[in-house]
């Protein structure tokens, strides 16, 4: 079929020559097919292997330039696994963003957004931001009373004793499992969609560029990586939305497209998704490809907010992402990482630059992909394979790199942060509590490293297994509030609730999990008639099951503690049961846990968090209630607010930490500096000697005899002085 062909049918349907550019696909049945990528093989490797080693070279050496030329010292198993707890605000929020962008953030948003159109960008937005906004409030809690605290479960074991520390072990460890199996799940995918690289060689490879930095450096490691790829994700963001909404076409044309796509009745269909232009010859099939109107929308329309379907989803995400935050280590070990005053704030920042990254690319790329009407079937988009397509059709190969190079990104920052949460769990919650109480901080510092290899390497069987039962992106995706949903009031109620009981939360966790599974189960059955993946994977049964799972635990916690076993507990004993493996002070001194700047902090979060909640899941959808379909104008003014949340986002993101650390970042320099001079470098502080190090550089300067160290530091300054 010819452009004019299909120009003519839509001329002759009155649609104001208004069509996408599907005619360059006629006759092809997936943007992907099987054997074909748009990118050759060595591009692949070269991503996959080239860029992690590339990465893992940079952070290395910036960690040793820090140690050496710094104020961090030696790297002990309290700063491998804390970072020294004095991370500053900006790169606590870019860290978060880091995090929080997994493969899913960057693929199936731009999924939802092909399925329910433009609730589905903003309810992936704010369904997992809210999370982040909330931790913040645990984030200064656990500040206040476990400062000392190396990952959630010491906290749990501290408090509710030795049965809960297990059960909510295997909680964490399930939350660490299911978001790095997503995470190569679907970046193995879009590797072998893009390069024709194998999904399992892909799976295996992508995490080696992770071990080397984050078995090195550890958590600072991380941070400093995770700072770089959260840039870089951000520049090809802005780039995208550019491209689409500025330099190829505007919100208007994007808006008619999207208009013309729903006009199209079932045979007009068929005609376009056919290999000759006929309805004999099509293989269109209705839902699998973007083309007629959207059932359960206002008036089938991907412009609009009412969407039964986009709703589901919404209530899906909130609850699912409640699990994958308040029961990821990860995530507890940046709130540990932060200094006091800065774990609150840079939360709430972290929360609401990270909701510009679904929001604005799903809203370019992913509605683009239905506008355009581009040959993606129902299962690419499953595999998260929206955003590479949209990207390879709008700039060619170099596109599908750019969003390669994106993806990559985002899977070795989480990976690497999901990485070092492991090896914290088993260093410190089981090495050192039940195979070796008495362990030394080399002895820990060795398990973590040990953890951090073995498990980058079997990173990526787990996402092969998901692969060869069947489960793409977005099932696991919907799945997981099922499976870890139950263990978060508990965990709540762990920092906040002195009532809380340990029993209580062990019954809750448990119960909660068995009911979910059956009410999933059972639901399908219900549903459907038969137990299958495609059934399970429904929204409707996937909603019964996470629902199931966070309401039925929080209730049991809530009954168990108020009436079966209520306690009283002092939360000014739980730090005192928390013990350092060395002695260091960073983020615990005196002036750092000062109590009326931690009560101030609180407040300060928990109204925020509270607010920005209740604006971005209930005032901002109901506000869009009366817009019903959306307007042209309208539609354009959505698409600002998307552009300019994402550029305000990217330069917040990418300029605050380089401010807040330009001292460090200028000793740094100078320390090089020197050294390549071949000038003796300065001496790396250690904050935990700061007056010894000022009494011998005192001592040195002075005409004194060596005698005079012994001089109390105070009297030296005196002498100096006069």
């Amino acid at each position: 079929m010819d452009d004019s062909s299909i120009a003519g049918a839509i001329d002759i349907n009155n649609r104001n020559n208004v069509f996408p550019p599907f005619v360059e696909y006629q006759g092809q049945t997936s943007y992907f097919p099987a054997g074909e990528s748009p990118l050759p093989l060595w591009v692949g490797y070269v991503v996959v292997i080239g860029f992690g080693l590339l990465f893992s070279v940079i952070t290395t050496a910036i960690v040793y330039i820090n140690k050496y030329f710094g104020t961090k010292g030696e790297i002990t198993s309290e700063h491998f696994n804390t970072a020294g707890r004095m991370i500053k605000t900006g790169l606590t929020a870019s860290v978060i963003v880091s995090q929080w962008t997994w493969a899913a953030t960057l693929l199936q948003s731009s999924n939802v957004a092909w399925q329910y159109g433009v609730s589905g960008p903003f309810w992936y937005a704010s369904g997992a931001t809210i999370q982040v906004l909330l931790f913040g409030v645990l984030a200064i809690n656990l500040k206040k009373i476990a400062p000392s605290a190396h990952t959630v479960c010491e906290i749990v074991n501290a408090r509710w004793g030795k049965a809960a520390h297990l059960t909510f072990l295997f909680f964490c460890f399930a939350a660490n499992i299911i978001v790095t199996s997503m995470l190569l799940l679907g970046g193995a995918a879009t590797v072998q969609a893009l390069t024709g690289m194998d999904y399992r060689l892909a799976a295996f490879l992508i995490p080696w560029g992770v071990i080397l930095y984050t078995a090195s450096g550890g958590l600072q490691a991380t941070f400093l990586a995770s700072y770089i790829h959260t840039v870089i994700i951000f520049g090809v963001l802005i780039l995208m939305v550019f491209v689409v909404y500025i330099k190829v076409y505007s919100a208007d044309q994007i808006y008619e497209f999207l208009d013309a796509t729903i006009s199209y009745d079932t045979a007009e269909c068929e005609q376009i998704y056919s290999t000759d232009n006929t309805v004999e010859s099509t293989f269109y099939v209705e839902g699998e490809y973007a083309c007629g109107k959207i059932e359960g929308n206002r008036d089938g329309s991907y412009l609009t907010m009412l969407s039964s379907g986009g709703l589901m989803f919404g209530i899906i995400n909130i609850v699912g992402n409640f699990g994958t935050v308040f029961v990821d280590q990860s995530y507890w070990q940046s709130a540990i990482a932060a200094r006091p005053e800065s774990a609150a704030k840079g939360y709430l920042l972290g929360g609401i630059c990270w909701f510009a990254i679904p929001f604005s690319l799903a809203t370019s790329l992913g509605l683009s992909a239905t506008a355009l009407m581009l040959p993606i079937t129902a299962q690419e988009a499953g595999d998260g394979l929206v955003p590479p397509a949209v990207a390879q059709h709008l700039l060619g190969d170099a596109g599908a790199v750019l969003i390669l190079i994106m993806l990559f990104m985002a899977i070795v920052s989480t990976g690497s942060a999901e990485s070092i949460a492991v090896s914290s769990l088993v260093s410190y919650d089981i090495y050192r509590e039940y195979i070796n109480p008495e362990a030394t901080g080399a002895q820990i510092l060795f398990v973590s490293r040990v953890v951090i290899c073995c498990y980058g390497l079997i990173m990526g069987a787990l996402a092969i297994a998901l692969q060869e039962m069947g489960l793409n992106l977005g099932w696991v995706y919907l799945f997981m509030g099922i499976v870890i949903g139950s263990a978060v009031i508990p965990l709540w109620n762990l920092m906040t609730w002195s009532k809380a009981s340990g029993t209580g939360a062990v019954v809750a966790a448990w119960s909660g999990l068995i009911l979910a599974l059956t009410g999933w189960i059972v639901a399908a059955q219900i549903q459907s008639g038969t137990i299958t993946v495609s059934s399970l994977g429904t929204n409707e049964v996937m909603l019964s099951g996470n629902l199931i799972a966070i309401l039925s635990s929080g209730l049991i916690h809530y009954v168990y503690s108020k009436f079966i076993d209520p306690q009283d507990y002092d939360f000014s004993e739980l730090n005192s049961k928390l013990t350092l493996v060395e002695d260091v002070t960073g983020g615990l001194t005196a002036e750092e846990q000062d109590a009326t700047m931690l009560r101030r902090a609180e407040r300060w979060i928990t109204r925020r968090g509270y607010i920005l909640t209740f604006i971005l899941i209930i005032v901002w959808p109901l506000l869009s209630v009366p817009a019903g379909v959306f307007t042209k104008t309208y539609f354009s003014f959505w698409v600002l607010v998307a552009i300019a949340w994402g550029f305000g986002a990217a330069i917040v993101i990418t300029l605050l930490p380089l401010i807040e650390s330009a001292e460090e970042i200028n000793t740094a320099l100078s320390g090089l500096w020197y050294m390549f001079t071949c000038r003796e470098a300065p001496q790396a502080v250690d904050p935990d000697n700061l007056e010894e190090q000022e009494a011998k550089e005192l001592a040195e300067d002075s005409d004194e005899v060596p005698a005079q160290l012994a001089v109390p530091i105070e009297d030296v300054v005196q002498e100096q002085d006069a």
